[in-house]
C-alpha cells in the first residue's frame, strides 16, 4: 500500500532495525522500545488487520513470532513476554498494517502495563461461547 509506513519499511524505503526476514514475514525493532528488545512481526503483504489475514498467511507469521520470541529469550533472558495485537482503531491500532508486538518483560515495573478488567459477573458465558462456536 502506497502510504503505509510498514510497507515502506518492507520495501526498504524507510530504514529499520531488522531482526528477521523470510519470503513472507519481516520483523524489526519497534522504534518506541517499550522494553529492550520490543519487536514487531509483520506480513510482507499489506493486510490491515487479523480479519484480512488468511489461514495460509497465519502459519508463517506465527512461525516467525516463535523464532523471534526464542531469539529474544536467548539474547536478553526476560522473565516474560507479552504478545500484543490491536485490530481496528477502537482496539488501539494506530498503524493499519497487521503487526504483532513482542514485548519482553523484565519486571512488573518495566514500563509496560496491559489493562485488563475483571468480568463483572453479569455475562452469560455459555451463551457467548455458543454464539462464537456457531460461526466456526
Amino acid at each position: 500500500m502506497e502510504n503505509c509506513i510498514f510497507c515502506k519499511i518492507v520495501n526498504g524505503d524507510i530504514p529499520s532495525a531488522k531482526v528477521y526476514e523470510d519470503e513472507n514475514v519481516y520483523a524489526f525493532l519497534d522504534i518506541s522500545q517499550v522494553t529492550k528488545g520490543h519487536t514487531l512481526v509483520i506480513p510482507k503483504a499489506h493486510k490491515e488487520n487479523i480479519f484480512e489475514i488468511t489461514a495460509d498467511m497465519a502459519g508463517p507469521i506465527f512461525e516467525a513470532v516463535k523464532k523471534v520470541a526464542d531469539a529474544i529469550q536467548s539474547a536478553y533472558s526476560p522473565k516474560g513476554l507479552n504478545l500484543l495485537n490491536n485490530n481496528g482503531e477502537t482496539a488501539g491500532q494506530t498503524v493499519f498494517h497487521y503487526h504483532i508486538h513482542l514485548i519482553p518483560r523484565y519486571s512488573t515495573e518495566d514500563g509496560f502495563h496491559p489493562v485488563f478488567k475483571e468480568n463483572n459477573g453479569n455475562q452469560d458465558l455459555p451463551a457467548i461461547a455458543a454464539s462464537i462456536k456457531a460461526h466456526l
